[in-house]
């Protein structure tokens, strides 16, 4: 492929996941609003409406007379055109869901693994969940993939599950590739809180801003939306915000550190002190809002789920009364809009992304 070629196909993808963006956020628009909103052409955005009308992805829904001037057509995305599904690998459970392509999600499932799974049982516990999630043929036909949010460390650039905390069968898997094999689908692979972060940043849309998941759920991680883009470092293993050190003197962690927020948290939520359990992640969110200058923390996770209110005070309180930010400097913390299907649906928005989002350039 030459550079001229993968610049051509770069811009016809970019610019139709622009459309695909107002779509999803506006609903209902006109080739104006994309013109406005986008800053492409209006000769530009015509070729993307038709070829993605062509495709099925968004349909004319009504016809709008101005007093002065030629009828605007009003589009409107097509939800049920594609589907994705996401799942959640937690050390406990698999967790599936179905979105469309508005970002909804429209069926969810949860399911108990066996202790210590091992790779060929995650692989049968998806194929199974799959199978009766997108059983028919028509939906089938309609599904784009399926995204995985999965316990790290792992190498999202190579699809590798490096070896995931708590879990001895997991070391240097190629879950990407034996996944497409074993289902016969497309796959992308993810850090479950990634999956997290890119599920709130679809549904906030462009006013999202810097911002953090934190994950407790059988453990602690962070995701990150920065710049507008997950954020996954410089070895795909960013989000190990559970394994930060805050007591040196502290119990030994599965990570081998002494005195990780992951368990030092876990020591007093095992003692039912919930109040100091959500104290040690309050304390966690001040550091990393004195390292990042964030503009959202949304807090997420099974666990968490159990103890809602005690979490969200406890951090909105730290975070409000830490004396080093000034009143400038301020941070909303809210709960995940999507509850426990938080990591599943934003894997499910990765692998929609993938396909329907901004483009890669293709290499020279």
């Amino acid at each position: 492929m030459t550079r001229i070629t993968a610049d051509v196909r770069f811009l016809r993808g970019y610019n139709q996941a622009l459309v695909m963006a107002v779509g999803r956020t506006a609903r209902r628009f006109e080739r104006s609003t994309v013109v406005e909103a986008t800053g492409l052409t209006p000769q530009a955005v015509s070729k993307v409406i038709a070829r993605l009308s062509a495709e099925g992805l968004i349909r004319p829904t009504d016809v709008r007379r101005p007093g002065v001037g030629k009828p605007a057509v009003v589009y409107e995305l097509v939800p049920d055109s594609r589907y994705a599904i996401g799942a959640h690998v937690a050390r406990r459970t698999l967790r599936l869901v179905l979105v469309d392509l508005a970002g909804t999600v429209r069926h969810s499932t949860v399911s108990p693994l066996p202790g210590d799974f091992t790779p060929p049982q995650l692989l049968d516990a998806l194929r199974s969940g799959i199978d009766a999630m997108a059983g028919n043929a028509d939906l089938r036909g309609r599904l784009t993939g399926v995204g995985i949010g999965m316990i790290g460390p792992l190498d999202h650039a190579h699809g590798l599950v490096r070896g995931a905390h708590g879990l001895r069968h997991w070391h240097d898997v190629p879950l990407r590739e034996i996944a497409e094999e074993h289902l016969g689908l497309p796959i992308h692979l993810d850090k479950d809180v990634t999956a997290g972060i890119t599920a709130e940043a679809w549904r906030h849309g462009a006013t999202f801003g810097d911002a953090a998941l934190i994950m407790i759920e059988s453990g602690i991680g962070g995701g990150f939306w920065l710049g507008g883009a997950a954020h996954r470092g410089a070895h795909t293993n960013a989000g190990e915000f559970g394994h930060t050190v805050v007591d040196l003197d502290g119990p030994r962690c599965v990570c081998g550190r002494h005195g990780c927020l992951e368990i030092v948290h876990q020591h007093a939520a095992d003692a039912g002190d919930m109040a100091r359990a959500a104290r040690v992640v309050a304390v966690g969110v001040v550091n990393l809002l004195q390292t990042l200058d964030l503009a959202h923390v949304v807090l997420a996770g099974a666990d968490l789920l159990r103890h809602p209110d005690t979490y969200l005070a406890a951090v909105t309180e730290a975070v409000s009364a830490d004396a080093r930010r000034a009143n400038w400097l301020s941070t909303r913390v809210t709960l995940s809009s999507l509850g426990a299907d938080a990591i599943a649906a934003g894997a499910a928005m990765q692998i929609l992304d993938q396909h329907y989002g901004i483009p890669e350039l293709a290499p020279t």
